[in-house]
């Protein structure tokens, strides 16, 4: 069995150690070296040639996110982002994963061991999907289009699209929506994202994207082409009304260990919206979205996955087209042309 070579980078000797602890308990994971700085962790990467390196944040000497573009730039390597719980890092993280970075792990503030180990599924399952990464070249972040979309009718689908994603998923969701030139009736996003990262997500794509995007609030109402993003920590499905269209947030268990998940989105959208509906599932690790997408396709929806190529991580839409809940594969670069061909042509 071949085993994930794992570098670990972190100032802090306790996380360090930690992380070693948790990494080195599974069979297929080799933790193969510790570095305090990006400078010792240079030398681990050019001799040693990791296949996954966990990158903290705040770093002394040299920032994880500028020792990460060097990385991409010379030596692309799947990264694991560690980083700290807070309103700052929640957007430094966003740049990461801009710049290159395959996912992150919200590191606790507080009694760091304890609460460090809990995160022991998580952090044991990211390597594992980061092992299995195809490492993407540096993006350029582009600015937001100075247009206005195209107001003919033929430039129209009234359709709601549900979107979900999950490692690599910011830069493809960023990529999607860039390429939708036509008008719908309203975009609603889960990300796999935990509290505090999607609402800055949401503002960080409303910068980059022709759409309007915001976290969603509870009962708030679907507009032409406003993007809604699922907040971290809860679920959103979405409802109608003789009034038309709006999304519920509410808690509850996670589903395929995910709040918000894929499959509840997807399935509201089967049972009230079923023919007026596209769900797209993006790059990302697990089976969450598979089963909704099912129930979408089964109500008349248009079912999209991308494809493994162009994905980070093939796993989502692996487990729908598995479960023959895809009508059409296609890769990020002309999903949003192949929905609005497939209207077009009817």
């Amino acid at each position: 069995m071949k085993k994930i070579r794992v570098l670990i980078v972190d100032d802090s000797p306790l996380v360090r150690s930690v992380l070693s602890r948790i990494l080195s308990e599974q069979e297929d994971i080799q933790v193969i070296g510790e570095a305090s700085d990006p400078f010792e962790a240079k030398r681990w990467i050019i001799e040693e040639d990791p296949d996954v390196v966990t990158l903290d944040v705040e770093m002394p000497r040299m920032d994880g996110i500028t020792f990460l573009k060097r990385i991409m730039a010379y030596k692309p390597v799947p990264v694991l982002m560690i980083s700290s719980y807070t309103q700052e890092n929640s957007m430094r993280t966003l740049e990461a994963l801009e710049a290159g970075a395959v996912d992150f792990v919200p590191k606790p503030v507080t009694n760091l061991e304890t609460n460090l180990s809990d995160l022991k599924q998580e952090i044991v399952a990211k390597v594992r999907a980061a092992g299995w990464a195809k490492v993407k070249p540096p993006v350029l972040v582009r600015k937001k289009p100075d247009k206005s979309f195209v107001e003919a009718q033929a430039m129209r689908i009234f359709k709601i699209i549900g979107i979900g994603a999950s490692t690599g998923g910011t830069l493809a969701v960023e990529k999607l929506l860039s390429s939708m030139n036509f008008h719908t009736s309203g975009i609603l996003v889960v990300q796999h994202m935990p509290a505090k990262y999607t609402a800055n997500f949401a503002q960080r794509l409303d910068s980059l994207v022709p759409q309007k995007v915001v976290e969603a609030t509870d009962r708030q109402r679907l507009e032409k082409d406003l993007v809604l993003i699922a907040p971290g920590g809860r679920h959103m499905r979405l409802a109608r009304d003789d009034k038309g269209y709006s999304v519920r947030l509410f808690d509850g268990p996670p589903v395929n260990h995910q709040k918000p998940s894929v499959d509840v989105l997807f399935e509201s959208m089967a049972k009230v919206a079923g023919r007026e509906a596209v769900g797209v599932v993006l790059t990302g690790m697990g089976e969450d979205g598979a089963r909704g997408l099912l129930d979408m396709r089964n109500a008349g929806s248009l079912t999209l996955a991308q494809d493994e190529a162009s994905c980070v991580v093939f796993g989502m839409p692996r487990a729908a087209v598995e479960l023959k809940a895809v009508a059409k594969v296609a890769p990020i670069s002309i999903i949003a042309s192949t929905i609005f061909n497939t209207f077009r042509a009817k």
